[in-house]
């Protein structure tokens, strides 16, 4: 097993956070942003929703009296809604009310002091679905409606703002990139629902931009992270395991 060596950042979602270690994703993205200083822990799931997103989030993120013995999760990014959005009646359908109700669910689980998960340590950001171009996305079998996706956008952004967490809200980033146009979003796409590295470096941009704006103190550079071990320059060389320790965050 891995030493407790350093603290991460935990991306929880469904098969767009899943895919976010292919080439140019976002995962890979901030895990190259904060090499040496946070790991990045994905724990996408393909094709889940909010209602299976609880109980599993149960199971991967530590309670109060676990997470002493564990990597303090600095930042947590929160993104379901493409198959929530899948109409009635495919099983992975979640009713708008429900869908909000479980995204708070799930912010309460780390914000809420009463919560068995109460986590102060780690800062959250919700993000969106992206649009869903329905020109690609030929699938009969489990289809998508491009108004439906823009309204459960609209629902994460109502409970960012009940819940006074950040939200990246991807689906105008990426319709406006793609001149407010569904075909044009083919370039952010690689099937019409699914992100391609295109589509993923919004999404680290959108990411990057609220840590720079509302939790500078967990800013890769020029915020109060430093490498977990020292530059090999700034050893003594001549006596190098004295300054061979674990460095903490100066916050």
């Amino acid at each position: 097993m891995a030493a407790n060596v350093q603290d991460v950042i935990m991306l929880v979602g469904d098969s767009i956070t899943q895919n976010g270690w292919e080439r140019g994703g976002f995962a890979q993205l901030l895990a190259e942003r904060y090499v040496r200083k946070l790991d990045v822990l994905n724990r996408g799931f393909s094709g889940y929703q909010t209602d299976w997103a609880i109980p599993v989030f149960e199971q991967i993120f530590a309670k109060q009296h676990e997470q002493h013995h564990v990597p303090k999760v600095k930042l947590l990014t929160i993104w379901f809604g493409a198959n929530d959005a899948a109409p009635a009646p495919s099983p992975q359908h979640v009713p708008r009310d429900r869908y909000k109700e479980n995204l708070s669910h799930l912010v309460q689980m780390v914000k809420s002091p009463t919560s068995a998960y109460y986590s102060p340590d780690t800062q959250i950001i919700l993000i969106t679905p992206p649009p869903v171009n329905t020109k690609q996305w030929n699938r009969p079998d489990n289809p998508r409606v491009f108004e439906t996706t823009k309204a459960y956008a609209e629902d994460v952004k109502e409970v960012g703002e009940k819940e006074n967490v950040p939200v990246a809200d991807i689906w105008t980033s990426i319709f406006d990139a793609a001149g407010r146009s569904e075909e044009k979003c083919a370039k952010y796409l690689w099937d019409g629902l699914h992100l391609n590295s295109d589509g993923y470096n919004i999404v680290f941009q959108d990411v990057i931009d609220i840590v720079e704006r509302v939790y500078p103190e967990l800013k890769a550079e020029g915020g109060k992270l430093q490498d977990v071990f020292i530059p090999w320059r700034e050893l003594n060389v001549q006596n190098p395991r004295p300054s061979l320790v674990k460095r903490n965050a100066r916050f």
